[in-house]
């Protein structure tokens, strides 16, 4: 039996165990930094499949690294498990956890024929703060030749572009006055956040297509008789490129100032997490992923066939400035539903949204397989230099 062979039988043996899971993730959903029982059964699980499991891993509480193979190159699949507050699993991240389990789990009795270490590695906090960047600084990515992961979406696309984003809140800060007595002596600042959004909105006027920013006033006073004397925003600022990003976020650093010398207000600018950078595809994964997810039945398309600016954004991306990686969008057909709506959140319990997870798992599976055969490791990297 081939190690393709192999690996399917063993993903066979555990594929009705991968949906349990996925469900279970749908039925108890966890945000960023919060996704304490999902990674300890997940960890667990991988545990039981007789991975050498770190957890707590990498100074995060929610990080796990399950690891096997004893030498060769390593291949890191990402375990992506946060949910969103309040649409709970609206981005597909129970089917990224499982995919990626049954891709470790499917290539694991080949590894040591191979000459390959794969590690599962759990990665809290991609919807807010980052926590791919947190795992890279803490050396989680620094011996491996390839990362991936796959990601239910709309479309089947291997090579899909990512926007750069940064997320911050800013507050801004006056003098509460009675607003009928003595309004003269106050200083609004809810004037300056409804200023601010007025810049903003003039300044999309003046933006590329791939130029993304959105933001909501999360306060802006407490009664209407006292002029508030504090106001918080919180705003996502994205662009095709990192080098692009920097220079849309001065021009909206710019609004906000605009906006506090005006009313007279003080601001400050509070980042949030981590800013994330664009994504850069590595070609030869991509090609080899493609390949044999059409041999599994699955046709990936390519990213310039889609609208560049419909996209958003993915700690995953940091990643691909460091290792050589893919990340291909699987179609769960929840459309007219889009990510991050409870209505996608359901499909990933649908035949579809399950046929992800075993599409995902057996293409990355394989695609690892395809690397070790034909030592294709110097082949990587073309894209980041």
């Amino acid at each position: 039996m081939n190690a393709k062979d192999t690996a399917r039988e063993r993903f066979a043996q555990v594929e009705h165990e991968l949906r349990d899971l996925s469900r279970w993730m749908y039925d108890n959903p966890e945000i960023a930094h919060e996704e304490y029982a999902t990674s300890a059964k997940l960890a667990e699980y991988l545990a039981a499949q007789g991975f050498e499991v770190e957890y707590p891993a990498y100074g995060l509480d929610t990080a796990f690294a399950a690891r096997v193979g004893n030498s060769g190159p390593e291949v890191v699949i990402c375990c992506e498990i946060d949910a969103l507050p309040e649409v709970g699993h609206a981005c597909g991240h129970n089917v990224i956890a499982a995919a990626a389990i049954g891709a470790g789990v499917a290539v694991a009795p080949v590894v040591d024929d191979l000459g390959i270490r794969v590690t599962v590695l759990g990665t809290p906090a991609e919807e807010a703060y980052g926590g791919k960047v947190d795992l890279i600084n803490a050396g989680a990515f620094s011996d491996a030749a390839a990362a991936m992961m796959v990601h239910p979406a709309n479309e089947d696309v291997v090579d899909k572009n990512f926007l750069a984003v940064k997320q911050f809140d800013v507050e801004f800060h006056g003098k509460e006055s009675h607003a009928a007595f003595k309004p003269q002596v106050g200083i609004n600042a809810l004037d300056a956040a409804v200023q601010a959004y007025v810049n903003i909105s003039t300044l999309r006027q003046a933006i590329y297509p791939t130029d993304k920013i959105h933001g909501v006033i999360t306060h802006g006073g407490d009664v209407p008789n006292v002029i508030p004397a504090f106001a918080a925003m919180s705003w996502y600022v994205r662009a095709f490129t990192k080098e692009r990003l920097d220079e849309l976020y001065a021009k909206v650093l710019a609004a906000f100032e605009g906006a506090a010398v005006a009313t007279g207000c003080s601001f400050e600018v509070k980042p949030r997490g981590h800013a994330y950078t664009d994504m850069v595809i590595d070609p030869v994964l991509a090609d080899v992923y493609a390949a044999n997810s059409e041999a599994l039945g699955r046709l990936m398309h390519r990213g310039s066939e889609y609208d560049p600016a419909a996209t958003g954004s993915t700690d995953m991306a940091n990643v691909s400035y460091e290792v050589p990686t893919v990340h291909p969008m699987l179609d769960i057909k929840a459309a007219p539903a889009v990510n991050h709506q409870k209505e996608f959140a359901a499909h990933t319990l649908t035949p579809s949204g399950e046929a992800a997870i075993t599409d995902g798992a057996l293409a990355m599976a394989m695609t690892i397989i395809d690397l070790a055969e034909g030592d294709r490791w110097d082949d990587l990297g073309a894209a980041i230099g």
